[in-house]
């Protein structure tokens, strides 16, 4: 059975307590009542936590523009402009829902709901921490790679349904880059797959420790590049500049979703921004070591041995240290996407492809043979491991 927000509180005395005084009250075994409550608790705090945090990186990225470009950014809205993004969002609600005459109006309502669609799906399996999680899928990442290409479709749809040739040309390369750059991006994830023997989130973090050593990152020469390819990949996969052909602002005005007003063109820009935040915690999970917290402060275990803390409230600690891992970590590569967009030129449609096809791409299919090779030939050890054993020491294991 895969691991669920619910196998983890299931595993408390005071929850099950909670559970057979259910039981007793509705003369039935309210189990699956307790799940529901808690998965639509879950459910609703993750999406209402990510959807801010998509909002307040749009604060993010005009502050960092900002401090780039030495200007100041928005200061009037709330103490140092930090609620701007709210005032964004009244704005968007306020504006006249416009659907031009022509378009199709059906594809173009539904067209923004594929892309929020799309990124909210991919938080059921975002490993947040060893409990909260919101279901541990054996096949997490197969299941992460389908439902985010969604976002694909939706951007084409949106590109097409508008009647704008300025719409339509951003809504073909749109669907041409993220079909393009899925290739070199699961195969770098397929050689992450191949090191930790499992397509499960869960199990992928546990075979990193929680020190950089330990990290798949640094785990061999292939994995490193392996990194950079999936980082480039993702960059292109979220629209993001220098990869951001099918907004191109200079040449095709905003792109595919020129033609949307109000709500929908808040949608599309909020799925970008929460879409950011995935890839970073799913970069993050693959080579960074996910939510895993030094000294064994994630378990919960040193805090009841030495601190004598009871049991319950360590792993509650403990979970709260691997969430704030996670999103430490995640909001660092954050960092790293808006100061790439804000540093380097746009790049050529045709570049665009001749980097994917011709460079990544044969670059991702050479790193996951050199991983099965080194599997076979090293036994899964990483080099840190193998200067252990050369030194005469033990290295640290992941």
């Amino acid at each position: 059975m895969n691991n669920t927000i619910v196998s983890y509180f299931l595993q408390f005395e005071e929850f099950q307590t909670v559970v057979t005084k259910l039981s007793e009250i509705t003369g039935a075994n309210a189990t699956s009542l307790v799940a529901f409550v808690i998965f639509a608790v879950a459910a609703v705090v993750v999406l209402g936590a990510l959807a801010t945090v998509g909002g307040l990186g749009t604060y993010a990225e005009r502050k960092i523009s900002a401090d780039l470009q030495m200007r100041q950014g928005p200061n009037r809205v709330g103490p140092y402009g930090i609620l701007q993004f709210l005032a964004d969002g009244v704005k968007m609600i306020m504006k006249e829902d416009i659907v031009p005459r022509h378009a199709d109006k059906l594809t173009f309502n539904i067209a923004p709901l594929l892309c929020m669609l799309g990124v909210m799906a991919t938080f059921a399996v975002l490993p947040f921490s060893s409990g909260f999680t919101m279901t541990d899928l054996d096949v997490g990442v197969f299941y992460l790679i389908g439902v985010s290409s969604l976002v694909g479709v939706g951007i084409f749809l949106g590109g097409y349904s508008s009647n704008s040739k300025w719409s339509m040309l951003g809504g073909m390369r749109g669907a041409s880059q993220i079909i393009s750059y899925e290739v070199p991006v699961t195969l770098s994830i397929l050689a992450i797959v191949l090191l930790a023997g499992g397509m499960s989130f869960g199990t992928i973090v546990s075979a990193q420790g929680a020190w950089p050593h330990q990290w798949f990152v640094l785990h061999n020469p292939f994995t490193f590049i392996a990194f950079i390819v999936l980082f480039i990949g993702v960059l292109a996969e979220t629209n993001r500049a220098p990869f951001d052909l099918p907004e191109a602002e200079s040449e095709l005005v905003s792109g595919y979703h020129t033609e949307f007003t109000g709500m929908r063109f808040g949608f599309f820009a909020l799925a970008e921004y929460m879409e950011v935040f995935v890839v970073c915690g799913v970069v993050a999970a693959l080579f960074l070591g996910g939510y895993n917290v030094p000294f064994g402060l994630g378990e919960g275990t040193f805090l009841m041995e030495k601190l004598h803390i009871p049991a319950i409230h360590a792993k509650g600690v403990g979970q709260l240290l691997q969430v704030g891992s996670f999103v430490s970590k995640t909001l660092a590569l954050y960092y790293v996407v808006i100061w790439i967009r804000w540093t380097l030129p746009r790049l050529r449609v045709d570049h665009l492809m001749t980097l994917c096809w011709k460079y990544l791409t044969p670059i991702a299919l050479f790193n996951l043979v050199g991983c099965a090779l080194w599997m076979f030939f090293f036994h899964g050890q990483s080099i840190w491991q193998l200067l252990g054993h050369l030194g005469g020491g033990h290295g640290g294991g992941h």
